[in-house]
């Protein structure tokens, strides 16, 4: 059976993913190995990983597909420097050698990474991976696809239709002229860093007001009913510079830019608020003409944009389409799955198989670890666990959730995306009024502001949120049910202060707006997942629980048992449950967490 190996890099989120026939078999993001988040190099590692899967050598792949053309992408690099010349001559200098030394020769690359590969070596253009990262995992035979992000090779925004096995492109919106780069303009202004602060926005969004979406539609934007729209670009610096706006955008706020870790004052949140609704507004109206362009029913995402999980939300209500389905690989890691798809049925013309939930298998593409590597590793370092068999991890734990404990869930295989779906994850009781506090600011090490999400079960889904679909990769959100929120104002809070208002019954993951970025938990999925909430569920009548990325911030997610105990004794977590094994922090007095470190690291 014929094995198709796609790879994505050199702009962020670097990755690796293998098909065989048609199975999605492997998935994973170079930075889960490298451990730099938003790795852009050369998968490597995440190749060999792929490969492993798989059990073959690099001599049994059909084909290697690279996510977008380079030599596309330089002729825009190059034309975008001659159009600003002379601005821009220090970002210039700075990138062309980069180019020339190494991001064009992809083919040249491959095969001096991939010794013995004799298949073909294949390019798709970004947005038709995007597109096909979307399209063909999703259970639709036809659908409607948009595709935004920062920029491809030209393209930043695109409409293309799906049918069976092909796709065409119908509409486009080019560079300069990017939602994702307007968005990333606005993180950058807010003090977050561009390609990973852009959940913060999102986040911060709630706590203000949209105060300034006229001006920004009356100087920076114009939109058209059909939601494509133009820049005027003398306000941004991003084509040719190094910083995304200039002078001239701070003369028209009156305000500068928030430097990194300075306090959010409401300015910089009404910024938030501002450029998150003229999102949702754009994402609509291009949903909506896509619909009356194509009479298709059903809608796909992918893209960077399509990682806001606030503009797909607006989508699923006010687009007109039944039913939905987003890449949980958005970005640009979501670009090497898309790479392969589109060769096996772009390319080969291989028939599709109808699925009737996807083909994403969960998004649980990535390496799983055995009880037994995990105990080795765990006598290895000398840390004291306790053994014990499924029903009793699962019971123990949830125990644990519901004495406020903290929890490391470390299971099965890790996830492809942004998101952790309930394998690398950080759980907790979302009826605790401290919780989200306590988590932001003791485990996860980050702003305070920023929301949590619940995993529910999916059949229980509807009694605490107003859903209108399933969420399976907490991309959608989702308000929580009035009969369940607390009576309360935030007159006279302003700003954070809203934090501090207890809002429903499940305080920890209901954001100051109602709303939750929730997902939905299917007891075919992730057997294991449904099976801890449900202990919860009867032991507290909630069927619910807090779920955030196993991480803290600035790194990614954990990938190994290593990563996952490092992380663990470096935050204020209580307990870490991997496989079938549980260790407890307070029974770790023989080695406190400076004394990992200088071991782990000494190995």
């Amino acid at each position: 059976m014929s094995h198709i190996l796609g790879i994505s890099a050199y702009y962020h989120d670097s990755a690796a993913a293998l098909m065989r026939g048609e199975e999605i078999l492997a998935a994973v993001q170079e930075e889960r190995f490298s451990r730099i988040k938003h790795d852009a190099s050369f998968p490597k590692a995440a190749i060999q990983y792929c490969l492993q899967e798989a059990n073959i050598s690099a001599d049994a792949l059909q084909a290697v597909v690279f996510y977008d053309k380079p030599f596309l992408k330089f002729e825009r690099l190059l034309d975008s420097y001659l159009h600003y010349t002379p601005r821009g001559l220090s970002s210039f200098l700075k990138a062309i050698p980069v180019w020339i030394k190494e991001k064009i020769w992809i083919k040249s690359l491959i095969e001096e990474q991939l010794p013995g590969f004799k298949g073909e070596i294949l390019f798709t253009r970004h947005h038709q991976a995007h597109a096909a990262s979307a399209f063909y995992p999703s259970p639709f035979q036809k659908a409607v696809i948009i595709t935004a992000d920062g920029v491809g090779e030209w393209t930043t925004t695109s409409i293309c239709v799906g049918f069976e096995n092909t796709l065409k492109m119908i509409k486009e919106i080019r560079f300069p002229h990017s939602l994702g780069l307007l968005y990333s303009a606005f993180t950058y202004y807010c003090g977050f860093k561009v390609n990973s602060g852009e959940y913060k926005v999102m986040g911060l969004a709630p706590y203000g007001y949209p105060k300034y979406k006229e001006i920004i539609y009356k100087h920076l934007l114009d939109v058209k009913e059909d939601g494509s729209f133009s820049m005027d670009m003398r306000y941004f610096n991003y084509p040719v510079g190094l910083t995304m706006v200039n002078k001239r955008f701070e003369k028209l706020f009156g305000f500068p830019p928030r430097k990194p870790e300075a306090p959010l004052t409401q300015e910089y949140m009404d910024l938030a608020a501002s450029i998150q609704e003229i999102t949702n507004d754009i994402m609509v109206k291009i949903a909506r003409y896509a619909k009356k362009l194509t009479g298709y029913d059903t809608i796909c995402l992918a893209g960077g944009v399509a990682l806001n999980c606030v503009a797909n939300s607006r989508i699923q209500k006010e687009g007109g389409f039944s039913n939905i389905w987003i890449q949980p690989a958005a970005g640009d890691a979501g670009g090497a799955l898309g790479a392969a798809l589109s060769a096996y049925y772009d390319y080969y013309k291989n028939p599709r198989r109808h699925v009737y939930t996807d083909s994403q298998k969960g998004s649980l593409l990535g390496p799983a670890y055995s009880d037994e590597e995990i105990e080795s590793f765990l006598k290895r370092y000398d840390i004291l666990y306790h053994k014990k068999n499924v029903d009793e991890i699962l019971s123990k734990t949830a125990h644990c959730l519901t004495e406020q404990k903290v929890v490391g869930w470390f299971q099965g295989r890790m996830e492809f995306g942004p998101r952790a779906l309930g394998n690398r994850s950080i759980l907790a009781d979302p009826r605790s009024a401290t919780m989200q506090k306590q988590l932001n600011l003791k485990i996860k090490y980050r702003e305070s502001f920023r929301p949590f999400a619940p995993s529910v079960l999916e059949e229980h889904a509807s009694d605490f949120f107003h859903i209108l679909s399933p969420s399976p990769y907490m991309l959608l959100t989702a308000d929580v049910h009035k009969n369940i929120r607390y009576p309360v104002s935030d007159i006279p809070h302003q700003g954070l202060e809203k934090l501090n208002i207890q809002r429903s019954l499940i305080p920890a993951v209901t954001h100051v707006d109602y709303s939750a970025r929730l997902q939905t938990v299917n007891k075919s999925t992730n057997p294991l997942f449904y099976r801890l909430i449900s202990e919860f569920y009867k032991l507290t009548g909630c069927p619910l629980v807090v779920n955030t990325s196993f991480n803290i911030r600035g790194e990614p997610i954990v990938n190994t048992p290593s990563d996952a105990l490092t992380c663990f004794m470096n935050t204020e977590m209580d307990v870490l449950v991997m496989g079938t094994f549980m260790i407890f922090k307070e029974e770790q007095t023989h080695l406190n967490k400076y004394d990992w470190i200088k071991k782990y690291t000494k190995d």
